[in-house]
C-alpha cells in the first residue's frame, strides 16, 4: 500500500494543465459517441468496452508504475491496437450512419456541390469542342461498381482531367481516338479501353459502335457513358441501360448535374460515388423514340 501511496502522490505532484485538457478532450470524445449511440444496440456494447479500457489502463499504470513491468506496457499498448481494430468492425453499422449523418451536413454538401460542379464544367467544355468539330468520343465515369477489367484492358494514364487533354486523346490518328476513356474519382485512368458492345436487338442501324458499346457497358454496371458522335457530332448519355440523346450542352450539365452532383450530396460520404439516376424530363430514350 505504501508504494501505491507513493506512486499516485508522485503522478499528482507531476500532474500538469496539459493533462487536464487531455483528459477533458477524451472525455468529451466519450460523451459525443455515446450520445450518438444511446438507443442503439451499439450503445451496451460500447459502456462496456470503455469500461473494460479504462479499467485496463489504471491496472497497467499501477503494475508498470510501481513494479517497474515495463513489457506488460508494452502488451497493453498492442492490444489496444487491435482493440481499436475490433470496434472498428463491431461498431460498422453505427459508423456508417454516422458518415452518412456527416454527408447531411449543410457545409459538407456545399463542397461536394462544389467539386462535381467543377468536374461537370471540365466534361462539358471538352464535350462542346468534341461535338463541335464531329470528333467521336465515349467516356465512362466510374461509380460504385468498378470498371478495373475496363482500365486493365486500355493504357493507363491516371492524369488530371481537362479539355485539352480528353480532345487530345480523341483526336482523329491518335492512338487511343478509337477506344474510350474511362473516369474515376474526376481523373483520366486509363484511355483506349474496349467496352462491351450491347446485344439489344431493338438497337436501330443508325447507332454506331461507341453508341452501342456505351449501352453495353451501361447494362453491365452503374457507370455513366458519355458519347459524342463522329458522324452528326450529337451529345449522349447512356445510363442503366438506356440512351439519352439528342443533349445541347445545356442540357447536357443538367443531366450529369443531376447524376453527379445532387445525388450525391444527398447520399453523404458512403454514398459519395454510389450515384444512380435516370434520364431527365424532356430527354429522349432509345424506348421512347421507338414508340
Amino acid at each position: 500500500m505504501e508504494a501505491i501511496r507513493a506512486y499516485l502522490q508522485n503522478r499528482v505532484a507531476n500532474f500538469s494543465v496539459m493533462d487536464i485538457v487531455e483528459f477533458v478532450l477524451i472525455g468529451l470524445v466519450i460523451y459525443v459517441v455515446y450520445r450518438f449511440l444511446r438507443g442503439t444496440r451499439g450503445a451496451r456494447v460500447f459502456r462496456g468496452f470503455i469500461f473494460l479500457l479504462i479499467s485496463a489502463f489504471i491496472l497497467v499504470q499501477l503494475v508498470a508504475g510501481i513494479l517497474k513491468m515495463q513489457r506488460v506496457e508494452i502488451i497493453y499498448n498492442v492490444l489496444i491496437q487491435f482493440a481499436v481494430m475490433a470496434a472498428v468492425i463491431i461498431f460498422q453499422p453505427e459508423l456508417r450512419r454516422a458518415l452518412i449523418q456527416l454527408g447531411q451536413n449543410p457545409l459538407f454538401r456545399i463542397f461536394l456541390r462544389k467539386q462535381g460542379i467543377a468536374f461537370i464544367d471540365i466534361l462539358a467544355r471538352a464535350i462542346e469542342q468534341l461535338s463541335r468539330d464531329k470528333i467521336g468520343a465515349i467516356i465512362a465515369i466510374e461509380r460504385d461498381a468498378g470498371l478495373t477489367s475496363l482500365v486493365e484492358s486500355g493504357t493507363p494514364l491516371n492524369a488530371e482531367l481537362t479539355p485539352e487533354l480528353l480532345v487530345t486523346i480523341f483526336w482523329p490518328g491518335s492512338p487511343l481516338h478509337d477506344m474510350g476513356v474511362v473516369i474515376r474519382q474526376n481523373r483520366i485512368v486509363a484511355a483506349g479501353c474496349e467496352f462491351p458492345l450491347t446485344l439489344n436487338p431493338p438497337l436501330g442501324s443508325k447507332y454506331g459502335a461507341r453508341h452501342r458499346a456505351a449501352l453495353g457497358l451501361s447494362e453491365d454496371s452503374d457507370a455513366v457513358i458519355i458519347v459524342v458522335s463522329e458522324e452528326t457530332g450529337d451529345v449522349s448519355i447512356a445510363v442503366q441501360g438506356r440512351l439519352i440523346e439528342d443533349l445541347s450542352i445545356a442540357r447536357f450539365r443538367r443531366v450529369l448535374t443531376q447524376m453527379l452532383v445532387r445525388e450525391q450530396s444527398d447520399a453523404g460520404i458512403a454514398g459519395a460515388f454510389g450515384l444512380t439516376a435516370g434520364p431527365t424530363p424532356g430527354d429522349k430514350s432509345i424506348e421512347e423514340k421507338e414508340e
